[in-house]
This record gives structure tokens, C-alpha cells and sequence, in this order.
């Protein structure tokens, strides 16, 4: 990313004062008591940057039009089942009752109930409301409970009620866009084995006069389940595996839906995202969708349900608020003590490896580890002088690269003289931030699932080198968040959670040993460029994560040591592995990247929208 426009943020006064209200000012405070100055300061520029496709005007070229709708509704599934669509109801604002029903009706797909069990029988507007409207289809039930039993126990009332095959759920004053069952119905089609089904989701004032804040989410992703309850809505999930977990439960009120996901998800066959726009939850002044500064109890809540799902599965980690509520860190703890090669490919710049060294030597607890360097072909005294001078630490070996250079041959070579459980290949140009970095990636790297881990690299300027790697941004795979002040987390947060990521840079990567046999190591056809997303690939194939972990930071001077693609050799060599790539993996190609999502931008990396054909004034991106 040549520019830093998409990424170093300001405010859009326009947008702030439009916003700005009574409300919105006491918010604001008690956000300002919350973070602090300086925090507050940055989270006010990520929430009212401007957008580079305002997502008012993208939504509504982006809905689906009457004739769509109308081509939805003669559809006929082979598989149809019924969707009960459940819903606990307390003391509902009448209009946004009626709204919500009325999204129901709407629904091109026919096949659903609405189960409403309502906590509030004492008022009388929404008794008159689920009389009228239960009047006039049979498809809508509700009962009156005889008290208020708070949100875990209302909602196991509203289940009890389902008799489809499919239960989804509903806030009682959200809404469904008018093509949600269908899309879900189009995915159970697709998919037989699928026991849990999500979409991605908005946010709409409380007049429905503004969507905004679209979350725009990747398929199914463990680690990013484990740093915030990104499935949220809508989800709907097979009622037989609602009976086996046991519906919500009440000790986790306030994050119950979490709690409930995370059990439901354990024991699924297949859990689907579907990549469209399907849930609109509505901001009130009593809603949690713009609210959350003020219920530390959900948070916590939030915390409890992610230790009780890594106890039910067996995995070892500790679990910590971040800066920004409702998302959370799970800390691994290294198992035993297994050896670490830290292999760096080296060519003359002695003071640049250097650097590195005495990063590594003063940030690294973990004690366990060798490094290798894989000298390539060197000419200056000053490096073979170095090299003497640190043959006296045991730990560094010393290996003569001496053909051409060969990025992936130089670190398969170094594999091969490694005698390390785990591997990490590191640039010679980086040093070390983060105490404690390499007991960190090796506690994540340890888990049974997990192949690769990679890091959030900085400019020495402290802007993001790298915040994970997506398939298919400009053209084959591209960083994310390139330029972003450090300080800045990004859109929810992702430059600075765990998540599972399609690839990541071998700047700064840990793999399984097991994990990179089984792979193949790095493809030799692939000299310079791509043989680190290749090799993630290769390992996803194989059944293993890429994990993205932000709490490891070093410094990349990539830019100081990286030739130009400028002589015609080189951009020869350059085009033939762009077409490897095209040629080995044109399915993610073509598809997409399953941790990103097809609403977003292939030019930008800051996830900015993806233009949609025909918008005005913009201009449209290529496949």
C-alpha cells in the first residue's frame, strides 16, 4: 500500500456532529472515564474516520430489489425445513414490536414460526399487539410467562415453544432483512451436515432512518471466536443440538448468547456463514448495540463463557479483558520444553543481524532455543568477522548457503539443519519489541490444531508492516493495515486480536515442525515472492490454523533491505510465481479468502467495503 490515506485516520467532523446529541454526549463521557484521554482520543478517530464508501449509500445499492425478492419467493427448496425463529419479549416498545413481526411477514422464504415468550404480561400494548397479529397467522405464537425470569430463562421459554427443525434467534426489537431465511435455507441446502448457520449483520437507528457499522465477518473462526463473540447475529442453529447443550444458561446473563454459541459450535458437524447483510440490530438508548461502557457485568459474563469452553475442550489458557470491552486476550501457556531453531537467512549486513540478535538475546524468557543462521553468500570481512565473534555463543550454528538465492531453498536448507521441535523463520532485518515473544508464540503454536503462528510487525516509524495476510488483496495476497498508526486496533478491533488467518509473513513465523513436513516445506519454484502464503496454504490444506497473534511486535526495516522488482530478470521470475499462485490456488483465488469476506475491498487493506458495480461516482473493483 503505497498511500497512507486508507489507514492513518481523522474525523469527519460531518459525521460526528450529525451523531451528536444529549445521548451521545454522556456516552462519550463515560467512554472519556473509561480509557482515558489518549485512548479515548484514538477510539474517536477509528469511529468517525471517513468512510471511503460511506455505507449508507453502499447498503442500499446492495439490498436486494423487489424483483430479486419476488424471484426468491417462487423458489422451491428441496430441502425446506422449518425455521422457528424465537424470541423473548420484555416490555417491547409497541412500534418496535410491530417492526420486528413485520420483518417476519416479510420473508420471501414461507416456511417459519415466530415464538415469542413474553416476560412482560402486564403490558397491555404488547398483549393487544401479539393477539392482533397472531390473529392474522397462524405462524405467529407467543405465550405469557408469569414473571420476568431475565434473558437466559425467557428465551429457554421461547425454545421450548419451537417445533422447527431449525431454531434462530431474535432480539425482540432487531429486525431481519426480507431475504434472511432464504439465504439461510440456500446454505442448509448446500450444506447437509450443517448444525449451526450465522450471517453477517448491521446496525439501524431507533427510527430505521440509518443503517450503519456493518460487521462484516469471516467464515468459522475459532481463535476470533475466542477474542469476541463475532457470530453474534443471526444465528440459527438445529434444534436437536439446542436440546443437547441445553438451551442458555441464566449464570451467564449478559453474555448468555456467547456462552450458548461456544456450546453449540463445540459439537456441530459444520457450522456455515452465510456473507451477506441479513440482521439489522437496533441502537436505543437501552440497547447493549451502543451501550457497552456501561455493563461491565456482560464483559465479565463474557470472560466466564470462554474459560468454561476451553475447560469443556481441553485446552490450557488464561483469559483477560483488553482495552476494549468485549474483546478478550486467552493467553497459552507453553507445555514442557520443547526446543525452538530460529532460522534467519543472512547476506552481508553485519550491523542489521546484529540488531537482531541483541533483540532476541534481550526480549527472550524463554530459554530453549538454537539459532541457525544460514550464511548466503556474503562478500564483505566485516560480516566473516561477526560470524567469529559469535561462533562462541552454543546456541548459534553457522551454515554456508552457496548456490543462487533462493529464499525458500535457503530456510527448506535451514529446516534441514534444525533440531528443533518448532521452527521460526525471521527476518535478519527485524528486532524484537515484545518481552517474552517467543514463550508466546510457542504457547499457541503448541496447540494440536494450530500450524503456524505469525506476528503484528511495525515500521520503524510505528505504523503496521503486518497485521496478517488475506488472500487475494492486490491480486495474489497482501498485508493488513499497512501504514496504520500502531496505536490503532482497526476495524473491530482485528490489528490487535488472535484470529485464524489465511496466511501470514515469514518475516516472523513459528511452525510445527510436523506442521511444515506435512506441507512440504517452502516450494523452491517460488524464489522471492509468495513462498510464505503458499506455505500457510499448503498447511491449511493439511488441516492445520494460521494464527495471527497481535501480542507479539517486532520491528521490520523492510524497506530498507528489499531491492526493487525493477530489472527485467526479476520481474520475469516475479510474474512466473504470480502465475504458480494463480495456477496452485485459483480456487481461494477466485472464491475468496474464507477469513475475510467478499464485501470487502481486494485494493484496499484497511477493510474499506467493496465498491458494488454500478454505485455512483465510485469506481468498481475487478474480480
Amino acid at each position: 500500500m503505497s498511500e497512507k490515506s486508507g489507514s492513518e485516520g481523522r474525523i469527519q467532523w460531518s459525521r460526528f456532529f450529525k451523531k451528536l446529541s444529549p445521548y451521545m454526549i454522556q456516552k462519550g463521557l463515560l467512554y472519556l472515564r473509561h480509557y482515558g484521554l489518549k485512548e479515548f482520543w484514538i477510539r474517536l478517530h477509528e469511529r468517525f474516520e471517513p468512510e471511503e464508501i460511506p455505507y449508507g449509500p453502499w447498503y442500499e445499492a446492495y439490498a436486494p430489489d423487489q424483483t430479486v425478492l419476488d424471484k426468491q419467493r417462487k423458489k422451491k427448496f428441496v430441502y425446506a425445513p422449518l425455521i422457528s425463529v424465537v424470541v423473548p419479549a420484555y416490555r417491547t416498545p409497541q412500534l418496535f414490536l410491530k417492526q420486528m413481526i413485520d420483518s417476519l411477514i416479510a420473508q420471501t422464504y414461507e416456511n417459519w414460526e415466530l415464538c415469542i415468550a413474553n416476560g412482560s404480561p402486564e403490558e397491555e400494548s404488547m398483549r393487544k399487539t401479539l393477539e392482533e397479529y397472531s390473529s392474522k397467522d397462524s405462524r405467529i405464537r407467543w405465550m405469557d410467562l408469569n414473571e420476568n425470569k431475565g434473558i437466559a430463562e425467557n428465551t429457554n421459554a421461547a425454545f421450548s415453544m419451537a417445533k422447527g427443525e431449525f431454531v434462530g434467534l431474535l432480539d425482540h426489537d432487531d429486525l431481519l432483512s426480507p431475504n434472511t431465511l432464504y439465504e439461510i435455507v440456500n446454505a442448509l441446502n448446500e450444506h447437509e451436515q450443517a448444525d449451526a448457520v450465522y450471517t453477517d449483520e448491521d446496525k439501524v437507528t431507533a427510527e430505521l432512518d440509518e443503517h450503519f457499522q456493518p460487521h462484516l465477518k469471516p467464515d468459522f473462526n475459532i481463535d476470533l471466536l475466542r477474542s469476541n463473540n463475532y457470530i453474534c447475529h443471526f444465528f440459527v442453529v438445529r434444534r436437536q443440538l439446542v436440546e443437547e447443550v441445553g438451551g442458555f444458561r441464566r449464570e451467564f446473563d449478559g453474555a448468555q448468547d456467547y456462552d450458548f454459541i461456544f456450546r453449540c459450535v463445540e459439537k456441530a458437524r459444520e457450522v456455515v456463514h452465510v456473507p451477506e447483510i441479513l440482521y439489522h440490530w437496533r441502537t436505543h438508548k437501552a440497547s447493549t448495540a451502543d451501550n457497552p461502557a456501561s455493563k461491565m457485568y456482560a464483559f465479565e459474563a463474557g470472560r466466564r463463557a470462554i474459560e468454561a469452553h476451553l475447560e469443556r475442550t481441553g485446552v490450557k489458557g488464561t483469559v483477560s479483558h483488553t482495552a476494549d470491552l468485549g474483546f478478550y486476550r486467552v493467553k497459552y501457556p507453553v507445555q514442557g520444553h520443547p526446543l525452538v531453531s530460529i532460522i534467519i537467512p543472512n547476506k552481508d549486513e553485519k550491523e542489521t543481524l546484529e540488531n537482531c540478535l541483541e533483540s532476541i538475546r534481550k526480549n527472550t524468557l524463554y530459554d530453549n532455543y538454537e539459532i541457525i543462521i544460514v550464511e548466503n553468500n556474503s562478500t564483505t570481512d566485516e560480516i566473516f568477522e561477526y560470524y567469529k565473534k559469535i561462533s562462541a555463543d552454543p546456541r548459534i550454528h553457522l551454515i554456508c548457503w552457496k548456490k543462487e538465492f533462493n529464499y525458500s531453498a535457503i530456510n527448506n536448507f535451514g529446516v534441514k539443519n534444525a533440531r528443533g521441535e518448532y521452527l521460526l523463520f525471521l527476518n535478519n532485518d527485524v528486532t524484537v519489541i515484545t518481552e517474552d515473544w517467543l514463550g508466546e508464540m510457542l504457547g499457541v503454536c503448541q496447540r494440536r490444531e494450530v500450524g503456524a503462528v505469525g506476528v503484528k510487525l511495525l515500521y520503524p516509524d510505528n505504523t503496521i508492516q503486518h497485521a496478517g495476510c488475506v488472500v487475494g488483496i492486490g491480486g495474489i495476497a497482501g498485508h493488513m493495515f499497512v501504514d496504520m498508526p500502531a496505536e490503532r486496533t482497526g476495524y473491530l478491533h482485528k490489528a490487535s486480536i488472535l484470529q485464524d488467518m489465511s496466511a501470514v509473513t515469514a518475516a516472523c513465523m513459528m511452525m510445527k515442525r510436523s506442521a511444515f513436513d506435512k506441507a512440504g516445506g517452502f516450494t523452491e519454484q517460488l524464489a522471492v515472492a509468495f513462498n510464505d502464503v503458499d506455505l500457510c496454504l499448503k498447511a491449511g490444506k493439511a488441516g492445520y490454523l494460521v494464527v495471527y497473534d497481535p501480542y507479539v511486535k517486532l520491528y521490520h526495516m523492510e524497506s530498507k533491505t528489499r531491492g526493487a522488482e525493477d530489472d527485467d530478470a526479476k520481474i520475469r521470475r516475479f510474474q512466473r510465481e504470480i502465475e504458480y499462485m494463480r495456477s496452485n490456488w485459483i480456487g481461494i483465488l477466485k472464491n475468496g479468502d474464507p477469513n475475510y469476506n467478499k464485501n470487502l475491498s481486494l485494493t484496499k487493506w484497511n477493510y474499506s467495503l467493496r465498491p458494488i458495480p454500478g454505485m455512483s461516482g465510485k469506481n468498481d473493483e475487478k474480480d
